[in-house]
This record gives C-alpha cells, sequence and structure tokens, in this order.
C-alpha cells in the first residue's frame, strides 16, 4: 500500500497548504532586514584568532578577511595611505581570479577612517551589496571585488571615540 492510499478521503496531504495553516489564515515566512542582518552576521561570524588580530590592529589601521573567494579566511591588514587591490601581481592585496580586473581598486586611508575606490573594473567593486565609484568604509562592513567578499575591521581603538559619543 502506497502511502498517499494510507489518507483519509478529504484528508489534507503533507503538500496540502491546510496541513499547516487553517484556512483563511496566511502562513508565509517573511524575514525583517533586522532577522536577514542577523543572518549576514551569524554567516560572517569571527573566531577568536581573528578576534584577537582585530583587538590588535593599533590606531589608523584595519584588516579585511576574505569571507568568500578562492582564498576564503585570508587577512590582509590595511596601514597606508593607499593599498592596491587587483589582478596585478604587483598590487598590494593580489587577488588572482577572472572576475578582478588587473587594477580593480584601492582602500585610501585618511587619518582614521577608510574608503574604498573602484578603478574603473569591469565587474565592478560594491560596498554592502550596492556597486560604488567611493564609499566610506565603517567596521563590518562588505566589500566585493570580482567573487571575493571581504569584510572590513577597523582598529578598535579608533572606534572607542565613536562608540562614547
Amino acid at each position: 500500500m502506497a502511502d498517499s492510499d494510507m489518507t483519509e478521503p478529504g484528508a489534507p496531504t503533507p503538500g496540502d497548504s491546510a496541513a499547516t495553516a487553517p484556512e483563511g489564515v496566511d502562513s508565509t515566512i517573511g524575514f525583517s532586514r533586522e532577522a536577514a542582518a542577523q543572518l549576514t552576521q551569524l554567516d560572517a561570524a569571527v573566531s577568536a584568532e581573528e578576534q584577537e588580530a582585530i583587538a590588535a590592529l593599533p590606531s589608523g589601521s584595519a584588516l579585511l578577511i576574505v569571507r568568500r573567494g578562492p582564498n576564503s579566511g585570508a587577512r590582509f591588514l590595511l596601514d597606508a595611505d593607499v593599498t592596491t587591490v587587483g589582478r596585478h601581481p604587483d598590487a598590494d592585496i593580489f587577488l588572482d581570479d577572472v572576475t578582478v580586473s588587473r587594477k580593480h581598486a584601492e582602500f585610501l586611508r585618511h587619518r582614521t577612517a577608510f574608503e574604498v575606490k573602484d578603478l574603473g573594473s569591469l565587474n565592478g567593486t560594491y560596498f554592502d551589496g550596492v556597486r560604488i565609484e567611493t564609499a566610506l568604509l565603517s567596521d563590518g562592513a562588505e566589500v566585493q571585488v570580482g567573487k571575493y567578499r571581504l569584510t572590513f575591521y577597523a582598529s578598535r581603538l579608533d572606534l572607542a571615540p565613536v562608540a562614547s559619543q
């Protein structure tokens, strides 16, 4: 006897919407922006080793951690006024993938703040999912260069004055 033969006539089947919600009740599941942000944070969880590296950053520096892409987990220190990113071997941050332009983007330091600037790349540079020409980075922001997704972490020493205001 097949499983479908075991249900009573007129009884809801497992795939039937009536099996999960009474008639007239909307059973659609939705996510608020807050819930979506929490899911993103879970996806980009920071390991204890990464937390130590972030905590050790001196003022005026930042850290990029590759979250998705060929070298997932790689870390790049931003401690110069200009840090270049691209597929060219001379780039400060060398990302070896055809989705990355030879001279793709650069990170610019302005005292303790950082900005990302696209250098006219073919596939663009994205800040928190939005294609940009230039954007001021905030702690925990995601920067996408080609298929690489990098999370930006500012020095905790530079965040402390902002938090106390």
